[in-house]
């Protein structure tokens, strides 16, 4: 080993030997160091609520923002409180994100939005779900207990036409989008309870869009068949004297002999006017709203809440109501399904069910054939 090579050997072992007698002295002073007092910790910083100090209310949004930068909760205050902003939308009340303090019947005092919310899931669907529920257990006890109500007499197979082939097509046009509107509804209203358990959320979402718009494609369909329904069977369902008769023995569905009635007894015209009239105008009327189709009105949310507790309150009792024509319209009464399909009643069946039409019948008041005669059928003979 030459004298240059032990000469760089020493270099490197000084600057190691020093190096550790820095880190020695480093730690024996930091062992030496007294203790920090409590008095040098530096303390939290205490946070104060702007909003209680004096005149905090009367701050303008720069103030606040001085006292305390990035504070929104006046801005959130507002907003929760109804002020309507400015936006570039066709409706103005886009501009609201949350709606102002209300209170509906049956819901507690808080937004408009949740007092809807609470109004339909704790009146509307129980109440209304029950009342369905009623009118189908009913016709099924009435069912199993009264049975069908058959003929007395024998068929004489003279037939008396009923109804008018316009008379059926506006019947099976308003049943058939009446039909459609109720399972839609129902499936919108109380599916998230029974059908979204059983086929899952995914299904249950596909179904009820689907339903949602085939539902308000359906409604004009439903709007004009029942004009046309009102204005074809008004004059027969005008209240008459003998209908109170048949109101107070209940149309003798409790015993064994029919009470006689014109061509709509007192139970049909109830079903025409408060059914078909009341109901089914409000039904319409409410549902153009929720479709935004009449003219005129400036649909705000608070309106469309309103109209949506109108539209499913009335449609629920209409269903429930419908229920019981539908169960007396097929099974519940012989030969009356026929009387729709066909247009056509047996002599024995108006006679039994209708008897004062039959006797205007017989005594050449009303006819007994109002239209032709489908080709190749036997044509009505009067008695």
């Amino acid at each position: 080993m030459n004298a240059r090579s032990i000469a760089a050997s020493r270099g490197r072992w000084r600057g190691a030997l020093a190096a550790v007698a820095l880190m020695l002295a480093a730690n024996a002073s930091a062992q030496q160091a007294p203790a920090a007092t409590p008095e040098a910790v530096p303390k939290a910083p205490v946070l104060v609520d702007a909003a209680q100090e004096p005149g905090y209310a009367s701050q303008s949004n720069a103030e606040r923002q001085r006292v305390q930068p990035g504070n929104n909760a006046p801005v959130w205050r507002q907003v929760g409180q109804g002020v309507e902003g400015t936006v570039n939308f066709p409706y103005r009340e886009y501009g609201v994100l949350i709606q102002p303090t209300v209170s509906y019947p049956g819901a507690a005092t808080t937004n408009a939005g949740e007092a809807w919310r609470q109004v339909r899931n704790r009146v509307i669907i129980p109440y209304g779900g029950s009342l369905v529920l009623i009118a189908l257990l009913a016709v099924v006890i009435f069912y199993f207990t009264k049975g069908p109500l058959k003929l007395h007499a024998p068929p004489t197979g003279r037939r008396i036409e009923r109804f008018t082939p316009l008379e059926r097509a506006a019947h099976w046009a308003n049943a058939a989008a009446f039909v459609v509107l109720a399972v839609s509804g129902l499936v919108m209203a109380f599916g998230q309870y029974i059908l979204r358990p059983i086929i899952g959320a995914t299904l249950f979402g596909w179904l009820t869009y689907a339903l949602k718009n085939l539902h308000n494609f359906v409604g004009p369909l439903f709007l004009v068949s029942l004009l046309i329904i009102i204005v074809t069977f008004v004059r027969d369902n005008l209240p008459r004297r003998e209908d109170w008769v048949w109101l107070v023995r209940f149309g003798g569905l409790l015993g064994d002999q029919g009470v006689p009635s014109h061509r709509f007894n007192a139970g049909e015209k109830v079903v025409f006017w408060l059914g078909v009239f009341v109901l089914g105008l409000v039904v319409v009327g409410s549902g153009l709203v929720l479709d935004k189709l009449l003219p005129g009105i400036e649909y705000l949310r608070a309106q469309m809440q309103v109209a949506h507790m109108i539209h499913a309150s009335a449609a629920l009792v209409m269903i429930a109501l419908f229920i019981g024509h539908i169960y007396m319209g097929t099974v519940g009464t012989e030969g009356a399904y026929a009387a729709m399909k066909t247009g056509y009643v047996d002599e024995t069946w108006a006679r039994e069910h209708h008897a004062l039409w039959y006797e205007d019948i017989q005594a050449g008041k009303i006819p007994a054939q109002r239209s032709a005669p489908a080709e190749g059928s036997p044509s009505p003979v009067r008695a």
